[in-house]
């Protein structure tokens, strides 16, 4: 365990060209990111989905290879299985996205199977056959325009709120960037201001990850 807690620290020792290297790499497949909801009855099918590695063992960073593949991988399962993804990032024990999905239970199955091809992966790759690598998926459903705001700001966040990067930018496998890109910064930061992470969850489902 003390050799897999040390991979969580990986992004934070490399050098800064490294970190460039990684953010370009990661960008060269990435594909835009979806504005917000043009109704406020359209946040009734968004849904935030975390899902954390078992007893949150940073097995997901075990590499920046495997990081990376791993984003590759989830982002490609939500762009073929949901309406919209809005925001999205990948840690190295636990993920959050923010998605619009007609068919949350199907979405969770297909979540499930990636899990179970992950988990054997993994597990062979690092001669641990056995090992249960994940916890189940868990859904959050949007109650309203200011919950989806706030949550936004709760994914895209999450890289900085445990210590891996300072500024959104920073961290590689979100989809950060391409939100500020689309919205400008400007408004990005107003909807910071508006709606804080501060007491996110307390009256929402709270997931303390």
């Amino acid at each position: 365990m003390p050799r897999e807690r040390e991979t969580m620290y990986r992004w934070r020792n490399l050098t800064d060209e490294q970190r460039r290297q990684t953010l370009d790499q990661r960008r060269q497949y990435q594909q835009p990111w979806h504005s917000i909801p043009h109704r406020s009855d359209e946040t009734r099918t968004v849904y935030m989905l975390t899902a954390a590695c078992f007893e949150h063992a940073p097995v997901i960073g075990k590499s920046p290879e495997r990081m990376a593949k791993f984003e590759a991988d989830l982002v490609q399962l939500l762009y073929e299985t949901c309406t919209q993804i809005y925001a999205w990032t990948v840690l190295p024990n636990h993920y959050h996205t923010l998605v619009q999905t007609q068919g949350i239970l199907g979405l969770l199955k297909q979540l499930g199977k990636l899990h179970g091809r992950s988990s054997f992966d993994w597990n062979g790759e690092d001669d641990h056959r056995g090992r249960q690598v994940w916890c189940n998926a868990a859904e959050t459903v949007m109650k309203s325009e200011s919950h989806l705001h706030a949550s936004t700001n709760y994914v895209l966040h999450n890289a900085v709120k445990h210590g891996y990067a300072k500024q959104w930018t920073d961290w590689p496998y979100c989809n950060a960037s391409e939100y500020l890109e689309s919205v400008g910064r400007e408004k990005a930061l107003r909807f910071w201001k508006s709606y804080p992470i501060d007491d996110y969850g307390s009256d929402w489902d709270p997931v303390d990850l």
